[in-house]
C-alpha cells in the first residue's frame, strides 16, 4: 500500500482532535434520511432552525459527511485490491452495496448542511486507515482482512451515531441520525452474514446492542 493513501493531511489531522473517528464516523452519515424523511420537507424543517441550532448542526453534519468521503474512498480502494476468487467477488459485491449507500448518505448530508446556511465539506483524494490496520482489525492484504477492515468502519459508522445524533438541535435530523445508526448496524450484521456464508463460525448478530462497550463482540481481528 503506498504510504500516501493512507496519510492524513495537516487537516484531517485537525478534525480528528475534535471529533474522534468513533465520535462521528460515518464510515455513515444522515443515511437514512432519505429514506426516513423525504429531501425536500428535510430541507424545510432545518431551514427553519435557529442560527445558533444552525452553527451546531453544520458543524456535527460537515464532520459527518468527511467521514462519509472516507468511507466511499475506503471501499474504492479495498476493491482495488480484492482478488477474482470467489470470495474476493463476494466481498466486492457486498462493498458496492455498502458504498452505494454511503454516496446515498453523502448527497443528503450536503443537502442538508446546505440547507441551514453552509458550505458541504469536499471530499479529499486519500483517507487514513492506518489505525485499523495497527489495531489488526484488518488489513488491504487480502479479501478476508478486507472485510474485516470494512466490518470495523462499519461497526465505529453505528457506534457514532449512538453517541452523536443527541448532539443535533434540529429535530428531523434526530429523526433520521437515528435511522443512519440502523443501516450502520446492518451493514456489519451483512459483512458477518459474508463471513458464515463463507463457513466462518460466527454470530451474524454478537450482541443486543452496538455500542463502545461491546465494540469487540463485533470487530473481527487479523
Amino acid at each position: 500500500m503506498e504510504k500516501a493513501r493512507i496519510t492524513l493531511d495537516n487537516r484531517a489531522s485537525q478534525r480528528s482532535k475534535t471529533f474522534s473517528r468513533r465520535g462521528i464516523l460515518v464510515t455513515g452519515a444522515i443515511a437514512g434520511v432519505a429514506g426516513a424523511l423525504s429531501l425536500p420537507a428535510l430541507t424545510t424543517r432545518v431551514s427553519a432552525a435557529s442560527d445558533a441550532d444552525k452553527k451546531n448542526d453544520i458543524d456535527i453534519l460537515n464532520n459527518a459527511l468527511y467521514y462519509e468521503h472516507q468511507a466511499i474512498w475506503a471501499y474504492s480502494f479495498a476493491a482495488s485490491k480484492l482478488t477474482n476468487t470467489d470470495v474476493g467477488k463476494a466481498v466486492l459485491a457486498l462493498a458496492l452495496r455498502n458504498q452505494d449507500d454511503h454516496k446515498k448518505h453523502r448527497d443528503t448530508l450536503a443537502a442538508a448542511v446546505s440547507s441551514l446556511g453552509g458550505s458541504p465539506v469536499p471530499a479529499e483524494s486519500s483517507y487514513d486507515v492506518s489505525s485499523y490496520i495497527e489495531k489488526k482489525e484488518g488489513n488491504l492484504d487480502s479479501d478476508v482482512n478486507i472485510a474485516k477492515l470494512a466490518l470495523a468502519l462499519e461497526t465505529d459508522a453505528a457506534i457514532a451515531y449512538t453517541n452523536e445524533v443527541a448532539k443535533l438541535k434540529t429535530p428531523a435530523l434526530i429523526t433520521a441520525g437515528a435511522s443512519i445508526g440502523s443501516t450502520e448496524s446492518a451493514h456489519a450484521a451483512a459483512i458477518r452474514a459474508t463471513f458464515k456464508s463463507l463457513g466462518i463460525n460466527i454470530e451474524i448478530v454478537p450482541s443486543s446492542f452496538v455500542s463502545a462497550d461491546n465494540r469487540d463482540a463485533w470487530v473481527l481481528t487479523v
